[in-house]
């Protein structure tokens, strides 16, 4: 377990942050500061249908597929987590990571889009692994060194599935409902079971319209008691935000100096958990808006790059002012802080949400019961996608089956072994992506220009979406 941890560090330490934020950086000058047309993505992104586009769903189904696999867990615990390991101006720079990570986004999802296939049964296939494999394709042959990539990229995808995307999520439900409930871990493992195959086994179709009925909800209930709870801490919402910015950049401890640890600290938590949250970067999103109906590629691009704006700038940023108005409302709680050792994000989350009379400790369960689940439907197209990529329509049946069965053993408990090795695999998802990103960032640059800069959103692309029989 120790050498885990040691590697889970090391690839999610100062190197990775350093190629994450950094790609955020040299995307966003690339596409000239693409996040200004945040106006018109969010008003794309609730149109439905786009007439005339190819594809197997909506704009927003794509969008709310891709947001319940980002809006999991790690928007509340990740949040926690963040301001125990970095102090509370780690929230800064997640928030900062969130702005910056939209161009990523909107970068990857471009590329996904442009390089995409069908399949057999006339299905659109994209993500990183189609990307290596068509933009350095000549002469009918893939160089091996990008088919390394991307089979590498299709297997960590495949794994991170499994953990993160399910085993840890339907973890944290066995735990919240066994809290508050008293059920037994083997039966909210039965039923999680249950629901999720029942939705998976209807394939993308089937999990988009769930996602389009299950985001929205979550996301706007879970917001709306935030606010509520902020009503109530009404008098601390200006010194949270005051004591959050000054921290990213004085590196103060806070709360008696029971939480946070310097400038660098909360740089790096910060990055860390607000790469997490909104997965820019990762190569996931990209998977399932390769399925969108959109007229070319930047339609959808626009439209995905919303879902880190919701993520990571709304929702997390709510979660983390909650958190801190409510340790400014109620001193004693750092004392709790302090005095327990090894304190976890969910206990921090726990303490900081049911100080809050009735309403606090409801929205905290019934957050996290909603996005994990939303969690593991969506991350299942992720690994679904992959393990097509990787066998064909014969590794489909054997995946879900792994899938259920992941879902299940997650929620009768998970060592931190899983936790750590999904950490991993996910890590290492992201690297090919990146790469692939930054090599084509030229190309999406110009034709971000010509279809976004110089007016032709509506315009039809003219490249015909090849078979996957001609790439083997």
């Amino acid at each position: 377990m120790e050498l885990l941890e040691q590697i889970d560090a090391l690839v999610w330490g100062p190197a990775m942050i350093a190629l994450l934020l950094g790609a955020h950086l040299y995307l966003t000058f690339k596409t000239r500061f693409i996040q200004r047309k945040l106006p018109l993505a969010i008003k794309m992104s609730l149109k439905g249908d786009d007439a005339g586009g190819e594809g197997d769903i909506t704009h927003f189904g794509a969008l709310a597929t891709a947001l319940a696999a980002t809006v999991g867990t790690g928007s509340i615990v990740g949040v926690a987590t963040a301001v125990l390991a970095g102090g509370p101006g780690a929230i800064f720079w997640m928030w900062i990571t969130g702005i910056f990570g939209i161009a990523t986004k909107y970068s990857e999802v471009f590329i996904s889009i442009k390089y995409r296939v069908r399949d057999s049964k006339g299905a659109m296939l994209g993500g990183a692994m189609y990307a290596w494999e068509r933009a350095f394709r000549k002469n009918g042959r893939t160089p091996i060194a990008a088919r390394g990539f991307a089979i590498a990229f299709a297997a960590f995808a495949a794994l991170a599935a499994l953990g993160i995307g399910n085993a840890v999520q339907s973890n944290a439900i066995t735990g919240i409902v066994t809290t508050h409930l008293g059920a037994p871990g083997y039966l909210v493992g039965l039923v999680v079971a249950a629901l999720g195959a029942i939705v998976i086994i209807g394939g993308v179709q089937s999990i988009a319209r769930v996602c389009e009925l299950l985001v929205p909800f979550m996301a706007v209930g879970y917001a709306l008691g935030c606010i509520a709870i902020l009503v109530a801490n009404g008098a601390f919402i200006l010194p949270a935000f005051e004591l959050i910015i000054t921290s990213a950049f004085t590196g103060q401890a806070a709360f008696g100096g029971a939480v946070g640890s310097g400038v660098m600290v909360a740089l790096q938590y910060g990055c860390a958990r607000g790469l997490f949250s909104n997965e820019s970067g990762l190569g996931s999103a990209p998977l399932i808006a390769a399925a969108a109906q959109t007229k070319n590629p930047a339609q959808q691009s626009l439209v995905a790059m919303t879902g880190a704006f919701w993520s990571t700038v709304v929702i997390c940023l709510l979660t983390g002012v909650v958190i801190v108005s409510t340790l400014l409302a109620y001193p004693d709680l750092a004392g709790v802080i302090a005095n327990t050792p090894n304190i976890t994000g969910t206990q921090l989350a726990n303490l900081a949400f049911e100080k809050i009379p009735f309403i606090g400790a409801p929205i905290l369960a019934l957050g996290i019961i909603a996005f994990s689940f939303s969690t593991i439907i969506g991350w299942y197209y992720y690994g679904n996608r992959a393990v097509a990529y990787l066998f064909g329509q014969k590794g489909i049946l054997p995946y879900q089956v792994m899938y259920v069965i992941a879902t299940f053993l997650g929620a009768v408990g998970v060592g931190n072994v899983v936790w750590t090795i999904s950490d991993i695999t996910n890590a290492l998802m992201a690297i090919p992506n990146i790469i692939i990103t930054l090599a084509l960032a030229g190309m999406v640059a110009r034709e971000t220009k010509h279809y976004v800069y110089d007016g032709n959103l509506d315009e039809e692309s003219s490249e015909a979406v090849p078979s996957l029989g001609d790439l083997r």
